[in-house]
């Protein structure tokens, strides 16, 4: 069973329990970018759900298991175990995460598609992946060429001899290697 619990300034801690290793995993969204970080802990399995204790910088987590407490420090994006007993705080009992509990935490905006790049008179786009610079052209995996008849031809060449040949040709008549 996962457990979720929100931090604030969008952050979020999750907590897991598989057999004896508990699962911390913090994630932080932030307009345009998604980070995580996880770290696991021999802990033991639980005896009872997890507390969290709520600080200014993150908090702490309680798990109480059959070989006694452990306390698992929060703070930024920063997982770790603390030793020793932890003093006396106000620890509430985590809420169990359901789908609606994920999908509740921010989504992040698709990226918009890349803008052809230019330099100069040189100029590169990606859909399909075409490049100009002066009256020089390369095209890679552009079908506009067999199914828009208006399109201008691209020449072919063979890849072993470097001469030209005709879109409909197998093989090249210079040096007969069977082209793509």
């Amino acid at each position: 069973m996962t457990y979720i619990h929100e931090l604030g300034d969008g952050r979020w801690v999750y907590l897991d329990n598989q057999g004896t290793q508990t699962n911390v995993t913090i994630i932080t969204t932030s307009p345009g970018q998604q980070q995580q970080s996880s770290c696991s802990f021999q802990t033991g399995s639980w005896t009872s759900p997890p507390e969290f204790s709520q600080s200014a910088m993150g908090g702490v987590i309680k798990i109480t298991t059959a070989q006694g407490e452990h306390f698992i420090q929060v703070q930024g994006t920063s997982i770790g175990m603390t030793s020793g007993k932890m003093p006396p705080g106000t620890f509430q009992q985590m809420q169990t995460a359901s789908s609606s509990s994920f999908s509740s935490m921010p989504s992040m905006e698709p990226m918009k598609p890349m803008e052809p790049m230019k330099m100069g008179d040189m100029q590169m786009s990606l859909d399909p992946m075409e490049m100009r610079m002066g009256n020089m052209e390369m095209r890679m995996g552009s079908p506009a060429a067999s199914t828009n008849p208006s399109a201008p031809t691209t020449r072919r060449f063979c890849s072993q001899c470097g001469k030209p040949v005709k879109p409909g040709d197998r093989f090249c008549s210079n040096c007969g290697h069977q082209l793509d």
